[in-house]
């Protein structure tokens, strides 16, 4: 490292963030490289809804001036282990500001996993950063640009896949969008995580989103009459719109009701003017990632920076053998007390 860029790095001086979430987002704006994961108000909504230990740092210069940000949350339990990820539930949160600022604020991390005696710790990008920790690319990303209208996209499909667009189009499903819409969005959900053996989210997280980020998140549900059949829930930023969260009711797989959910929210999209459509990650080569690449969108790899003391590869998972036991089971749960135990064991599983 050059002097000059150690000088950088002694200026910096790293501390907690107080009460100056305003001042936080506006740096998180005025960063080329942040996501609707930066944001302050995930801080609030974890703390309040999980009860999740939130150790949001800011670097600073010797005028106070602010230099970068990380957003970074402890995640911990006896059983699935000790973690620290920017950020838990989200796939981007990682180290913002300049170059010296980044590495001042993974140093400070780094050494909190060190002392708190932390599995893990992850910070999860899409960017390299430099930030001279091992990179895991074990999930990706896939990404579709929009065109200026629908039907040029429409058009631009595989008979195929247009075929599957019309079909429920053609049984009578109807699509609705609206913050109005996280109640049936919800049911859909914690249905889909039970039939996958994932405990869901808790239904307050997506009240307080709604509340916290009204102006970013959609939510968008697909109707035979008036039961859900298909949800999704995601955030538009700077272009941009990420399918955070989605699912579909077991019995709608004949009706194609989630190929007219994806395609209805490329429609609100492209009337909004977002030019990217992110359809969430997903691990290389399963189901999700074919279905994703199928609308002719392209991978792009996450990149997420680790530092494990202790050679822990990555966070817990269903495919992890040693986890393997939990869907199995959790699959076999009724739906009432998945949903009642699933938001109780979640804030353990980042």
């Amino acid at each position: 490292m050059s002097e000059s860029k150690a000088e950088d790095l002694r200026d910096l001086t790293v501390q907690p963030l107080d009460g100056a979430s305003r001042s936080w987002d506006e740096f998180v704006a005025r960063d080329a490289g942040s996501s609707f994961c930066h944001l302050a108000g995930w801080r609030d909504i974890l703390t309040e809804v999980l009860g999740a230990e939130c150790l949001y740092r800011m670097a600073t210069d010797g005028s106070g001036e602010w230099r970068g940000v990380l957003p970074l949350v402890r995640v911990k339990s006896w059983i699935f282990g000790h973690y620290l990820v920017s950020l838990p539930f989200l796939n981007y949160g990682g180290p913002l500001g300049s170059p010296a600022a980044r590495r001042r604020l993974v140093d400070d991390a780094v050494s909190q996993a060190c002392h708190s005696q932390a599995d893990l710790l992850e910070l999860r990008s899409r960017e390299d950063g430099d930030l001279n920790l091992s990179i895991s690319s074990r999930k990706i990303t896939v990404v579709l640009p929009l065109p200026p209208s629908p039907e040029e996209l429409f058009q631009s499909f595989p008979s195929k896949l247009r075929s599957q667009i019309r079909r429920p189009v053609k049984e009578g499903l109807t699509v609705r969008f609206g913050l109005d819409q996280r109640e049936p969005f919800y049911e859909v959900f914690a249905r889909t995580m039970r039939d996958l053996g994932t405990p869901v989210l808790p239904r307050a997280l997506f009240e307080r989103v709604a509340v916290m980020f009204p102006d970013l998140v959609t939510f968008g549900v697909v109707y035979r009459g008036d039961q859900p059949l298909a949800g999704g829930c995601g955030f538009v930023w700077r272009g941009e719109f990420e399918m955070t969260w989605a699912g579909a009711v077991r019995e709608s797989r004949t009706l194609a009701a989630n190929m007219l959910l994806y395609w209805a929210f490329m429609e609100q999209m492209i009337a909004r003017g977002v030019r990217v459509f992110n359809f969430g990650r997903c691990t290389p080569g399963g189901g999700t990632h074919h279905f994703k690449r199928q609308w002719g969108a392209a991978d792009v790899p996450l990149r997420w920076h680790q530092y494990a003391p202790g050679g822990v590869a990555a966070t817990p998972s269903p495919h992890d053998p040693a986890f393997s036991w939990g869907p199995r089971l959790w699959r076999r749960l009724p739906l009432p007390i998945a949903n009642r135990l699933g938001p109780r064991l979640v804030r353990f599983l980042p």
